[in-house]
């Protein structure tokens, strides 16, 4: 019996779950980026499996980091909205094409495999040099934020569906680079908090629409939301202790470490 047939609530996934749960809360980094990949190279989940079950996997924890959010008043709605009209549409339109070719064939496989190596590697990136693109986008584009804003995020939201429907990563890495550039003087927090509550009904579509395609396992979505749960909760507290400075480079070399073995194959 392999890994990736254990029992129900088997031990390895919840622990992993809490691992995870914890490196989010301390470093804001997608769980995606950290779950899928551990799913595929670790425990010998097919691909499309370890994607539909990531989707409702970031619904479930994106929705409590909304609420959190929305009670701090750093979620705006209206850019939320905006990127609901790209990334909706963009994600029917995935998943349609998904159900043609079917998710264990080998255009599927290959394609969740490409998006997901080049997602992480830009997980990577924005890990390291957010603040510096956030100063860049100030200076180069301050009067953003206005009209000309919302042609571009309803594109960005477009972008975001695709990627994130084939790969379950790329929410916070490519959506919250995105609205830096877009918003440069909206408080980050509130850059944050919209991106955070805009991943909860993209990821919650495309994952039922992957649970419809038969790529979602739930009894291993149970066993991650388990330790994921108290996981977030322990980073989150932990946050203002840790030793951010060497904390999220070394999270960086490992993205692109995962990253650079999903794109080899």
């Amino acid at each position: 019996m392999t890994i990736a047939h254990a029992g129900i609530f088997s031990p390895a996934y919840i622990v992993s779950g809490l691992l995870v749960g914890v490196l989010v809360g301390l470093t804001g980094v997608g769980g995606g980026s950290l779950m899928t990949p551990l799913l595929v190279l670790l425990f010998g989940f097919h691909p499309s499996t370890a994607v539909g079950t990531d989707l409702l996997f970031a619904a479930a924890t994106k929705t409590v980091g909304t609420s959190v959010h929305n009670a701090g008043r750093s979620v705006d709605w209206g850019i939320v909205g905006l990127l609901a009209m790209g990334s909706m549409p963009a994600t029917v339109l995935t998943l349609l094409v998904i159900a043609h070719f079917g998710t264990t064939s080998h255009v599927v496989t290959s394609a969740i495999s490409l998006v997901l190596g080049v997602a992480l590697l830009l997980s990577a990136i924005s890990l390291i040099a957010k603040d510096w693109i956030l100063r860049v986008a100030m200076k180069r584009n301050p009067d953003f934020g206005l009209q000309r804003s919302i042609g571009l995020t309803i594109m960005v939201g477009f972008v975001v569906g695709v990627v994130v429907s084939i790969s379950s990563v790329g929410a916070g890495a490519l959506g919250t680079i995105a609205l830096l550039f877009l918003y440069p003087r909206l408080p980050v927090v509130r850059v944050v908090g919209s991106d955070i509550a805009h991943a909860v009904p993209l990821t919650l579509i495309a994952g039922i629409g992957h649970w419809y395609l038969g790529a979602v396992n739930f009894p291993l979505l149970g066993s991650l939301l388990i330790g994921s749960i108290p996981g977030i909760i322990i980073g989150s507290l932990c946050a203002r202790h840790a030793p951010e400075a060497y904390l999220k480079p070394a999270l960086s070399i490992v993205l692109v470490l995962v990253g650079i073995k999903m794109l080899a194959g």
